[in-house]
């Protein structure tokens, strides 16, 4: 059966293209520094947002219209196994992501559940066969459920944690089956809403043990995929204990698990925690943390995390800036953890909305790129620390002076100068490479 009979296979069409079902930017198949825009950006489809959300918000009921909306329980997730491939193959795309609750539906025992997964995951590792698409990641959903009201790995309630190892530990087992290039964590309930009934020491022990065991399995199975947390501040919690990216580094060399696991990212939960997206990039990988990538946008007027696919072309290419002084994400990808809006409900909208963000990370890729080229802020970068390659500043860096030997030289200057930062002219110089890709685009 056809899901999308009104959407053929999405082609690189250019920028001059009037064909909403074409790609402008993204062309797979371009070289951007050594590579393909494909190997460089490694696109993933999330399959909650495309193919299990409904639209249903706090004030009413799902307003999407789907081919499957007539089918339950294993019907519709394998219904949604055949629409999810034919998306994948229409776009192109080259990986997906999923939670386990998002392909099967719960039952009542957790030996049904595991009976469930593994129905669908043999029909998905069929599909793959025959499909160039891969698994990114996949991880447990331990949120949605009322088991998991105070926590999964966090949970005041021993059980709850018990069922919890048993989610993940079948998580690995599915990872190791399907390929997963990594497996994910994310802590939904993993925090408190109020410290008057919390114990924060144990539950933040707690969660290590819980990491620590999940490595251990991972070796055991032969699982060797990168794990990665992916930090939000709030929403389901209060206050959640995996805030930002500084605050889950500080957690994992606490309690020695720095080695085990790197971020994946997600732009959204950036600017919730106050950042910018970028900021989140640079803070991951001048550590050598940064994994992976949930690529979507906020809306800046709401407080919330409204994952809505990236269209903002200055945010992708300061991310991608980042992303390739990164050297690439490695084994991670560019996943579009982003969900078409309410009112955005007809099947052939998933398409629009998946070639706006794919385009968008294009553009940002080519500009970023010829921003590195030209050293175009590098060389200002360079100029404004230059008093730290020479004299005072060089034995700072290297080591070499003490407060004895900084306060001796202090005495002897005289008026200190500071050069400016130049903050709105380089703002200018990337609107102005933007402005500039833009117009070459196809020339």
């Amino acid at each position: 059966m056809a899901y999308f009979e009104k959407v053929n296979n999405i082609q690189y069409e250019g920028s001059g293209s009037k064909n909403p079902l074409a790609f402008k930017y993204y062309n797979p198949k371009e070289i951007v520094n050594g590579q393909t825009m494909e190997e460089l950006l490694r696109f993933s489809v999330a399959y909650w947002h495309t193919f299990t959300a409904d639209g249903t918000d706090p004030f009413g009921v799902g307003t999407a219209v789907r081919p499957w909306n007539n089918l339950q329980g294993m019907d519709l997730a394998k219904a949604r196994v055949e629409a999810a491939f034919e998306l994948f193959e229409k776009i192109d795309v080259p990986f997906f992501c999923f939670h386990d609750a998002d392909i099967a539906p719960e039952a009542d025992t957790l030996k049904g559940t595991y009976e469930n997964l593994d129905v669908i995951t043999a029909m998905i590792k069929d599909y793959m066969k025959d499909s160039k698409v891969k698994l990114l990641w996949n991880t447990a959903n331990m949120f949605t459920h009322p088991r998991y009201v105070h926590g999964a790995a966090t949970s005041s309630n021993a059980d709850v944690y018990a069922f919890s190892a048993a989610k993940v530990k079948k998580g690995l087992e599915t990872a190791k089956e399907l390929g997963a290039e990594n497996y994910v964590f994310w802590g939904g309930r993993e925090g408190y809403d109020t410290l008057l009934n919390t114990d924060m020491k144990l539950e933040q022990d707690n969660l290590a043990r819980f990491f620590h065991m999940a490595v251990d399995y991972a070796k055991e199975i032969g699982f060797d995929g990168p794990f990665l947390i992916e930090p939000k501040p709030k929403e389901p919690t209060k206050h959640q204990y995996d805030f930002d990216v500084a605050t889950g580094l500080a957690f994992l060399k606490n309690y020695g698990l720095d080695e085990h696991f790197k971020f994946n990212i997600e732009a959204n939960h950036a600017t919730l925690a106050g950042h910018t997206f970028e900021h989140e990039l640079r803070v991951a990988r001048i550590n050598g943390m940064l994994g992976s990538v949930d690529a979507n946008q906020g809306d800046t007027l709401l407080g919330w995390d409204t994952d809505e696919f990236p269209t903002d072309l200055y945010s992708t290419t300061l991310a991608m800036y980042e992303i390739l002084q990164n050297g690439g994400l490695g084994k991670g990808g560019l996943n579009f953890d982003a969900k078409v809006r309410r009112g955005s409900f007809e099947p052939e909208d998933l398409f629009y909305a998946h070639i706006a963000g794919m385009d968008s990370f294009a553009v940002g890729l080519k500009v970023a790129n010829k921003l590195l080229e030209d050293r175009a802020l590098e060389e200002f970068i360079d100029k404004r620390y230059q008093s730290y390659t020479e004299g005072i500043g060089l034995d700072i860096v290297e080591g070499r002076a003490d407060f004895h030997k900084l306060e001796k030289y202090a005495l002897e200057l005289g008026e200190i100068k500071n050069i400016s930062g130049r903050q709105e002219r380089l703002q200018g110089i990337v609107n102005q490479y933007l402005l500039e890709t833009l117009a070459n685009q196809g020339k």
